[in-house]
């Protein structure tokens, strides 16, 4: 019995002991469960969490990239979302210190990815696409990204591996239970059951737990793969987009400046750093120190607050605003035409400003140079106008003191007194026939001139009159062609352009003549409104004297403006020479800097033929004893006129204006030649009535005379073929040799 009572105490206290292990295996059991079913929340947990940080972050650099305000939405949802689920994940494990620290420092830098992700969207809504590529460059963003990853690997693989642990335990616990089971009691066999296919449950939940995260990555990693697919896609379409801005902007032909808020200079075209001389990475205060601002007529300075800048700066949007720059270092002005928008972010407030810079300065050139020439054909007008009745006047007083002389012999003081007056006609005569040349309204014998030759002669002539102290030079082109055109106009224009620069070579220097042909093309004539497009002539006389300023070259052509000493210059040497080239239809163009010399040069008409030598001037002709019918409006003149033609032996009838002379040759008046001026009163102009009267007499001789002439005879500086003009102021003999030759 002992020995039973003792098997039956050691059975019953092995069957405590085998309860107790039961009961203890069981509660063991229990606490592998509960942590199997902690660690499955952990990984939902953090399978949760993924998605959203993935979303948050895909959707702020989709908004840096796009602008779709859906990302914004998108991005608000997640980031708000993503903080609370790992403040949960982390009291889920706070049991663990080491997955604790690991999450706890993940959560930090969500953190900071959210706010960097916010900052993106700030960044595009600035519209500042410099910071967003800095801020997507960054390299710490991607190391946060890794060390989030990492840290959730290791919670992760933390978790399966206690998982791992626990499954193992509770298969050793469910044999151990059976064997109890087996040896000992129904109802341990029945709680080894219980557990076993607890733990088989807990197992295979473990397993589809397992494999549902495993498919729910591989999900996610495809959707980011496939996103990431489609930035990728949406920054190239980008980057080719603002390429092509970028060449567009830097193509433009006016300068474009865009400023920000400061006054810097944030964009600036090839176009505007070459207006303005600025370089990349300055202030417009820097643009501003490299010139000095005008308003439109070049004298009046701007202040600080004109400045286009400044303006648009304010919030005043302006256009066509034209301004004058003067560089400091002394070069060319612009002229230049600003309009000019300020930049407003979404709340309105000014964020900047855009210019944009057209240049006008060839434009104003062109128009100053029109307007220089029309003042000098309405000058020229005036004088021609003033210089036909100055010369009606002259013609009396010439002829008259020529008879006076003449008639004074007996009377040696008279007859001095009267030589000087006629000394003083015959200067007088000499200064209206330069204001007719400037005027374009002297009668010129065009032919065709030998260039080279003529510029030889004159040279030749000029040694001695401009002194030893002046050097000669002469660069003329062989195949040069000849010029059509006044020869001794040409000699005279020569001399004075060379007295001149004798006279701005006090010290001496050296004087160049040269010839070539030249063709002056399309732009050359759009710069110069009075050329016409074709080939010249061209004769240059260039110095090293003084120069001429900018206002001194302005009104140099213009008659009696001399810089000379008072009683040392007429100022009609150079208007002559604009006249004569004019008149020629050719062009002059100047060219002097103070201090550097001056280049005149002369642009002649070429001619058909060949060059041609001189006509031998003719012998003075006699009087005769035809009838001549007079046309002149002025008394004096017409007296003057048949008193002379009387003298010489001409029977002479006279009338004062065109329609009366017509009206006489229509009663039948007889005569020989018909001397008529070319401007008559009362419609009818003196070409008008020779033609008229051609009708009536066919064949009847003609000649003309005037102080100037006009289109109706002279065509560019031309005569007629056929046509003769006796040119005002006149003397006797130069009366006869005409009369004989038109009646010849």
């Amino acid at each position: 019995m002992p020995s039973q009572r003792i098997i039956l105490g050691i059975g019953l206290a092995i069957l405590l002991v085998i309860g107790a292990a039961s009961i203890g295996l069981d509660l063991k059991s229990r606490a592998d469960t509960a942590s199997v079913d902690h660690a499955l929340e952990v990984l939902k947990r953090i399978s949760d969490i993924r998605p959203l940080l993935r979303r948050a972050e895909s959707a702020a650099r989709g908004f840096a990239l796009t602008g779709n305000p859906d990302f914004v939405k998108e991005y608000n949802e997640s980031s708000n979302a993503i903080l609370p689920a790992f403040d949960d994940l982390i009291r889920t494990v706070e049991g663990n210190p080491g997955e604790t620290q690991l999450l706890e420092q993940a959560k930090a830098l969500v953190a900071r990815q959210i706010a960097t992700g916010g900052e993106l969207i700030k960044l595009k809504n600035a519209g500042d696409q410099a910071g967003i590529e800095a801020l997507l460059a960054n390299a710490e963003d991607g190391t946060a990204t890794e060390t989030i990853a990492t840290n959730f690997a290791k919670t992760v693989a933390e978790e399966r591996s206690r998982l791992t642990r626990r499954r193992a335990r509770s298969d050793t616990n469910g044999t151990f239970l059976l064997a109890i089971d087996l040896a000992g009691v129904a109802l341990i066999l029945v709680l080894a059951t219980v557990l076993t296919l607890s733990t088989r449950r807990s197992s295979r939940e473990l397993q589809e737990s397992l494999t549902a995260t495993k498919a729910t990555n591989e999900a996610l990693e495809a959707a980011v793969a496939e996103r990431t697919e489609h930035l990728v896609k949406a920054h190239e379409d980008l980057r080719h987009s603002t390429a092509v801005i970028q060449n567009t902007f830097n193509s433009v032909a006016e300068g474009v400046l865009v400023l920000d808020a400061r006054g810097n200079v944030l964009f600036s075209n090839a176009a505007a750093r070459k207006l303005l001389g600025h370089q990349d990475g300055v202030s417009v205060r820097d643009i501003q120190k490299l010139s000095i601002g005008y308003r439109a007529d070049g004298v009046t300075r701007l202040t600080g607050r004109e400045m286009p800048s400044a303006q648009v700066l304010r919030g005043e949007p302006f256009d066509e605003q034209e301004i004058v720059l003067r560089p400091t270092d002394g070069s060319t002005a612009q002229h230049l035409v600003v309009s000019g928008r300020p930049l407003r972010d979404g709340s309105g407030a000014i964020s900047g400003a855009a210019l944009v810079y057209h240049d006008v300065t060839a434009w104003r050139e062109t128009e100053r140079k029109l307007q220089q020439s029309q003042k000098l054909d309405a000058i020229g007008k005036l004088t021609g106008g003033v210089a036909h009745d100055f010369n009606n006047m002259l013609t009396v007083i010439t002829g008259t003191t020529e008879t006076l002389v003449a008639g004074l012999s007996d009377h040696p003081t008279l007859q001095k007194t009267a030589e000087l007056i006629d000394v003083a006609a015959e200067r007088c005569s000499e200064l209206i026939q330069h204001l007719l040349a400037f005027a374009r309204r002297q009668p010129l014998h065009p032919r065709n001139v030998d260039i080279n030759g003529t510029v030889l002669d004159i040279a030749k002539l000029l040694r001695p009159t401009l002194g030893e102290q002046i050097e000669i030079d002469s660069i003329l082109e062989q195949e040069v062609a000849a010029a059509h055109i006044d020869a001794s106009q040409l000699a005279n224009s020569l001399l004075n352009m060379a007295i001149n620069a004798r006279d701005a070579m006090p010290d001496g220097g050296k004087l160049l003549l040269e010839t070539r042909n030249v063709v002056l093309d399309e732009a050359y004539a759009q710069a110069n409104p009075d050329v016409m497009p074709g080939p010249y002539v061209m004769l240059a006389v260039s110095d090293t004297g003084t120069g001429m300023s900018k206002e001194v070259q302005d009104k140099v052509f213009e008659p009696f403006f001399t810089t000379k000493e008072v009683g040392k210059g007429s100022g009609l040497g150079m208007s002559m020479v604009y006249g004569f080239v004019k008149q020629s239809g050719g062009h002059v163009r100047i060219y002097s800097e103070e201090g550097h010399g001056t280049t005149i040069k002369l642009y002649l008409p070429p001619a058909r033929g060949q060059a041609t030598t001189a006509v031998a001037a003719a012998a003075p002709l006699a009087g005769g004893t035809e009838t001549i019918l007079v046309v002149e409006d002025d008394e004096l003149v017409r007296t003057f006129v048949t008193t002379q033609l009387q003298s010489l032996g001409y029977q002479t009838l006279d009338t004062s204006d065109g329609p009366s002379a017509l009206q006489a040759v229509k009663n039948g008046l007889a005569f020989d030649l018909l001397f008529t001026d070319v401007i008559l009163p009362n419609g009818m102009a003196g070409r008008q009535l020779a033609d008229e009267v051609a009708k009536q007499r066919p064949g009847i001789k003609v000649l003309y005379t005037s102080g100037y002439t006009d289109n109706a005879i002279v065509h560019q500086g031309r005569l007629d073929p056929g046509v003769l003009l006796l040119g005002k102021p006149y003397r006797k003999s130069q009366l006869a040799k005409m009369i004989r030759q038109a009646l010849g």
